[in-house]
């Protein structure tokens, strides 16, 4: 098949069509999916130059939102326009959100030790798969002592306020303090991706996004624990999501188990299920959406969790594609955005602490599941799918045996 040229329009129905074959085989986060869409989009396809690709996965990296699905969404716009965008997110993200939602409508079903069992050796899996988040993330993120120490002030922060606002004031303080202290970090290189987008659609969504952001409280306030109030919270955690897909864990945490419409194990056993399919690690919430009572039923809930979660992450990158030529060259913008990213690992090794270990590993078996799970991961690079099905075993087995 002779590649298609960069620089020529195609149709949504191809990007569609290109994406979905995507969206059931690209496993193993986002880092991974970003190689998967380097090997199709520039090498096999030839959409678009190395160059330009490059310079649209550091604009992804340092915006909040689903890196992978920015990316993606970014490619479909600029090969088939608006229509593109929306047929390379539909195919990325609808096969993991219909097996994420097919999980929450069987989860109901399981009764029993099995089940137990199951619930238990997922939960362990996610302290695994986070644990190898913190990790990588912390070897990228915080390479030097004043960002190591930054991410120790965002755990602190983060272990010692309430719930939802220690993660606001760690991500304000990564940003302030960023600007003092990494002012050295050298900005993305490369060829600027050429974006299809005009600056005054770009500051449409840019104000569309603040007004969901800042006016959604309000509504949520004065129309009680419905939809409004459900839309509100997985989009706050969408749009606060900087660093990577495992940041979501704290925020949805939150947003969701914190007021009691999830119950904890119910929150962890799909996080831990998720790490196993295939797309984006965003569609948790189309499980979460789908097992929370009163949401005019799963599916309906499904729904309103993924477009809630991914749109913050959507409308941001459409405001900043029109300027980020600009705003690449500006050391200030890069300096926040370091200072913020060593604060999200803080963030994250918090969540790792509490609700994840301190939950799922009740004796010295759970931590040693954990730690070869962990191994697993990190040394062998075992896929993660295979580390959830060892996982569930693992906790199937141990209940069974304890009973």
């Amino acid at each position: 098949m002779t590649p298609a040229p960069a620089d020529r329009p195609g149709s949504p129905l191809e990007v569609f069509a290109a994406f979905l074959k995507l969206g059931l085989s690209a496993f193993g986060g986002p880092v991974a999916h970003i190689g998967y869409f380097r090997a199709e989009f520039v090498g096999r396809r030839a959409w678009l130059r190395e160059g330009a690709f490059a310079d649209l996965v550091a604009l992804c990296q340092f915006l909040p939102g689903p890196a992978s699905s920015q990316v993606g969404f970014a490619i479909g716009l600029r090969r088939a326009g608006p229509m593109g965008a929306l047929a390379a997110f539909v195919g990325f993200t609808l096969p993991s959100a219909v097996l994420m939602t097919a999980l929450a409508l069987g989860a109901g079903r399981l009764r029993g030790a099995l089940a137990a069992g199951l619930i238990h050796g997922l939960k362990l899996v996610a302290v695994a798969v986070v644990a190898q988040a913190v990790w990588g993330m912390s070897r990228t993120l915080t390479p030097d002592p004043q960002r190591l120490a930054l991410a120790a002030l965002a755990t602190a922060i983060v272990s010692l306020t309430p719930p939802g606002l220690g993660q606001i004031v760690a991500i304000g303080l990564g940003a302030v303090v960023g600007l003092w202290l990494c002012r050295t970090v050298a900005g993305p290189a490369g060829a600027a991706f050429d974006p299809p987008v005009s600056r005054r659609a770009g500051l449409i969504a840019l104000g569309a996004c603040l007004v969901l952001l800042l006016g959604g409280p309000l509504l949520a306030a004065a129309s009680g624990a419905g939809p409004i109030a459900r839309f509100d919270a997985f989009y706050r955690a969408g749009a606060l999501v900087f660093g990577g897909g495992h940041v979501v864990l704290p925020l949805l945490k939150a947003a969701v188990v914190d007021p009691g419409w999830v119950s904890q194990d119910a929150f962890l056993a799909g996080y831990g299920a998720a790490q196993a399919m295939p797309g984006p690690l965003f569609t948790f919430a189309a499980y979460l959406g789908a097992v929370m009572p009163g949401s005019g039923g799963p599916i309906m809930g499904a729904a309103l969790g993924l477009a809630a979660i991914f749109l913050p992450g959507l409308l941001i990158l459409t405001a900043a594609l029109p300027f980020w030529s600009a705003l690449r060259a500006r050391p200030g913008a890069v300096a926040a955005m370091a200072g913020v990213n060593a604060a999200v690992v803080g963030i994250l090794a918090a969540a790792l602490y509490r609700p994840l270990f301190t939950s799922a590993v009740g004796d010295l078996t759970d931590f040693a599941a954990v730690a070869a799970g962990f191994v697993l991961l990190v040394v062998a690079r075992a896929p993660p799918v295979v580390v959830v099905i060892l996982g569930a075993a693992f906790g199937v087995v141990s209940v069974a045996w304890g009973t």
